[in-house]
C-alpha cells in the first residue's frame, strides 16, 4: 500500500513538472536544444543542471533535447547520460542522442583519420555505446575527413582528395555508424547533420548523393551568422535557402535546421536565423547550444535601429514572462530572444503554403560561383537549389556548378526547343567556352574586365551605381544576339544581361560582378529589369534596391523581408488580377494600380499591378494576395 501511494505521488509530481516545463509547445514547428559532452557530463548534478534548464524553458518551449555522448574523445559515462535522461524525460522533454566525431575541435576542426585502424574502431565504439542508449542520434558538423597524414596519402593513391574522401566516408558510413549502431539497436534512428559550407562538402567527404540514401535522416545547418565580422561570410538568405535545397535532396527526410548565436554582432541577426528557417518551413528547429542560450543579453546586442518597431523587438524581449504556473519571471539570457521570435512566426507560419522559387540546378558534388544563389537571393530574387536537372520548368537559373553536368548544353538546348527558357551565368559561359555552348550562342568570355558605375537598361535609361563595379567583358555578334542591359565605361559598353533566340525559346546570360557582393551595389533599375526576366512564370516580383529579400509560397502569400539597416521603399508587382493584398501580420488591406509591364524585350507590353510598401530595417512583411 506503501509502495502504491509513493508511484502515485511520484507520477502526479512528474505531471506538474511537465506541465511547468514542457509549456505546450509551439503550434507549427518543434524546438530542441543541443548539449555538448562537456555540458552533458555535468547533469549527474542535479543541483548544477536544474537552475540552468528552469532558466531556459522558462524563456522558451523546448520539446526535445539533444545529448551528446563524444567530442574531442570526450565521453560521457554511462550512469550521467541515463540520470540525465531521466531527468528531461520527466519534465516531457523527449530525449535524442548526438555524437560529434572530432579528435580537437580547437585544432582547426581536427576530424578523426578514417584511414587509421586504431581511430577507426573508436568510431565504431562510440556509435554502439551511443545506440545502446538512445532510439535517434544526430552527428554533428564533422563527420567529414581534413586528415592528410601518411596513411591517407598512401590509401589515396592516384585518385584527387575529393574522390578518395567520398569513397572513404560513404564506406565509414556503412561499416563504422550506421551497421554497428543498429546492430546494438534496431530501433535506432540515425541523421546526418550537414553544415552551412554545402558549396565545398564533396573537398571534405560529406556527400550529398550518397549519405541522404544511407541514412535514416537529414538534418540542416542554417546558421550564416554575420555576413561580413564571421569568417564564412555567409549570406543571411543562406538560412532559408539551404533548408530547401536539402529539403530538395531528400524530401520529407529533412529534420530541420540548426542555429547558433555564434558571430551575431547583435541579437536581430541571431533572431533573422531563426525565422528565415522557419520561413523555409522547416519543421523543427535546434538550437546549439545548451551552454550558449546561457549567455546573459548585453547592452551592446541592442541594435542602432531599434526603437522603430523593427520584427525583432530587443525591448519587447526584457519584459517580464508570466509563466503557466502563475509565477513571474524576468528574461536574462538570449535564450528569450529565441523564444520571443518562436511566439511571433508562430502565429504566421501556419498560414504559408510550400515555399517556391525560381529553380536553379547545382549537380550533385560540383563546384563553381560559390553560394552566388544565395547573393541573388538577397538581390530580391526568389531561388530554390535542386540536385535534378528541371526540365519542366518554364525558366531556370544556371550557373558555373552546372558544368559538372557533361550533359548540361544538351539539356539546355533541348529546353529552349521545347519553347522554355534559360537564364546562364557568365560563369557557366565561360565554363562551357569549347564545349558546344557555341552552337546556341557565339558569344565570348573574354579575360578583359571594367570598371564601372554607368548602365543602360532597354537601351535607354540610364542610371548609376553608388560604388564603381569591376565585371568581366563579354563579346557577341551584332544582331545574332541582343544586349538587355549594358553598362558603360569610356565611350564603350558591355552586356550585363544577354539575350539569345533559339529554336522556340530564351537563352539569357547575366554577366556576374567579380565580386559577387557587388551585385547588391547595382542600381535598382538594373535589378529591376534581372528580376523580370527571371520572374517570367511567378506571381509575384519586387522592385527596389538589394537586400530585399522575396520569399513565394504557392498559397498566393509571400513575404518580403529588408536586411538594410534603414526604412527601405519597394514596390510589389503582381499580375493585373490581384484585387488586393492584405497584411497578415496587421490585417491592413493594400490597394495598388495597374501598370503597363515589359518583361522581355521584344514582346507585347502586359498589365501587371503595383503595390507601394515601406519596410522597416531587419524586418519582414507577410502578405497574402486577394485575386478579384
Amino acid at each position: 500500500m506503501i509502495m502504491k501511494k509513493f508511484i502515485l505521488i511520484m507520477a502526479l509530481a512528474i505531471g506538474i513538472a511537465a506541465t511547468i516545463f514542457a509549456g505546450n509547445g509551439y503550434k507549427n514547428f518543434k524546438v530542441a536544444v543541443y548539449a555538448r559532452a562537456y555540458e552533458v557530463r555535468k547533469m549527474d548534478d542535479l543541483q548544477w543542471l536544474e537552475p540552468i534548464w528552469n532558466e531556459i524553458s522558462q524563456q522558451m518551449k523546448v520539446d526535445k533535447i539533444y545529448l551528446e555522448t563524444h567530442r574531442d574523445q570526450v565521453m560521457v559515462d554511462e550512469k550521467t547520460i541515463e540520470s540525465a535522461k531521466k531527468f528531461f524525460e520527466a519534465r516531457g522533454i523527449k530525449v535524442a542522442g548526438g555524437i560529434t566525431f572530432t579528435v580537437n575541435e580547437s585544432n582547426r576542426f581536427e576530424t578523426f583519420c578514417y584511414s587509421n585502424p586504431e581511430q577507426r574502431k573508436k568510431v565504431k565504439e562510440i556509435a554502439e555505446f551511443t545506440a545502446k542508449h538512445f532510439n535517434e542520434i544526430i552527428l554533428d558538423d564533422f563527420f567529414f575527413t581534413n586528415c592528410k597524414c601518411d596513411l591517407c596519402i598512401k590509401a589515396k593513391g592516384n585518385l584527387s582528395w575529393t574522390q578518395y574522401r567520398l569513397n572513404l566516408m560513404k564506406e565509414a558510413a556503412r561499416e563504422l555508424v550506421i551497421k554497428p549502431a543498429k546492430a546494438v539497436n534496431p530501433k535506432v534512428k540515425i541523421v546526418i547533420k550537414f553544415p552551412n559550407w554545402y558549396e565545398h562538402f564533396q573537398g571534405l567527404g560529406f556527400n550529398l548523393e550518397a549519405e541522404p540514401e544511407l541514412f535514416d535522416g537529414i538534418y540542416t545547418g542554417t546558421e550564416t551568422r554575420d555576413p561580413v565580422r564571421s569568417g564564412q561570410h555567409l549570406q543571411q538568405y543562406e538560412s532559408y535557402l539551404i533548408f530547401r535545397y536539402f529539403e530538395n535532396i531528400k524530401p520529407g527526410g529533412n529534420g530541420g535546421g540548426w542555429v547558433d548565436p555564434g558571430g551575431a554582432s547583435y541579437l536581430d541577426r541571431y533572431a533573422e536565423q531563426l525565422w528565415l528557417t522557419l520561413f523555409a518551413k522547416a519543421p523543427e528547429i535546434t538550437l546549439f547550444d545548451f551552454r550558449q542560450l546561457q549567455r546573459p543579453i548585453r547592452t551592446e546586442d541592442r541594435a542602432q535601429w531599434q526603437g522603430s518597431q523593427t520584427s525583432f523587438d530587443f525591448d519587447e524581449i526584457l519584459k517580464p514572462i508570466k509563466l503557466e504556473n502563475g509565477k513571474i519571471f524576468t528574461p536574462t539570457t538570449i535564450a528569450r530572444a529565441a523564444g520571443y521570435t518562436f511566439e511571433k512566426v508562430d502565429t504566421l507560419i501556419g498560414k504559408l503554403g510550400n515555399p517556391i522559387g525560381i529553380k536553379s540546378y547545382k549537380p550533385y558534388n560540383s563546384l563553381g560561383e560559390d553560394f552566388l544563389q544565395n547573393y541573388l537571393g538577397m538581390a530580391g530574387i526568389p531561388i530554390d537549389i535542386v540536385p535534378v536537372f528541371p526540365a519542366d520548368e518554364k525558366m531556370i537559373l544556371l550557373t558555373e556548378s552546372a558544368s559538372f553536368d557533361p550533359q548540361i548544353v544538351g539539356k539546355i538546348k533541348k529546353q529552349l526547343i521545347s519553347g522554355k527558357n534559360v537564364l546562364i551565368t557568365s560563369g557557366l559561359l565561360r565554363a562551357l567556352q569549347g564545349k558546344g555552348i557555341e552552337d546556341i550562342v557565339e558569344l565570348r568570355y573574354t579575360d578583359r574586365k571594367v570598371l564601372t558605375k554607368d548602365f543602360v537598361v532597354g537601351w535607354q535609361n540610364n542610371s548609376q551605381s553608388k560604388d564603381e563595379i569591376l565585371i568581366p567583358q563579354i563579346q557577341y555578334l551584332t544582331n545574332d544576339s541582343w544586349e538587355d542591359i549594358s553598362c558603360v565605361a569610356s565611350g564603350s559598353g558591355w552586356p550585363i544581361l544577354h539575350q539569345a533566340r533559339y529554336s522556340k525559346g530564351s537563352l539569357f546570360v547575366l554577366t556576374i560582378p567579380e565580386n559577387f557582393g557587388d551585385l547588391y551595389n547595382l542600381p535598382a533599375e538594373v535589378l529591376n529589369r534581372i528580376r523580370s526576366v527571371l520572374s517570367q512564370e511567378t506571381k509575384v516580383r519586387i522592385e527596389g534596391p538589394a537586400q530585399v529579400s522575396l520569399f513565394v509560397y504557392d498559397n498566393n502569400t509571400f513575404i518580403v523581408e529588408s536586411f538594410l539597416p534603414e526604412n527601405v521603399n519597394v514596390k510589389i508587382i503582381t499580375g493585373k488580377q490581384t484585387g488586393k493584398l492584405i497584411n497578415i501580420l496587421t490585417g491592413e488591406e493594400i490597394t495598388g494600380k495597374i501598370v503597363q509591364d515589359t518583361r522581355i524585350w521584344g514582346r507585347e507590353k502586359e498589365e501587371s499591378e503595383t503595390f507601394d510598401i515601406t519596410i522597416k530595417p531587419h524586418s519582414y512583411i507577410v502578405f497574402q494576395t486577394v485575386l478579384m
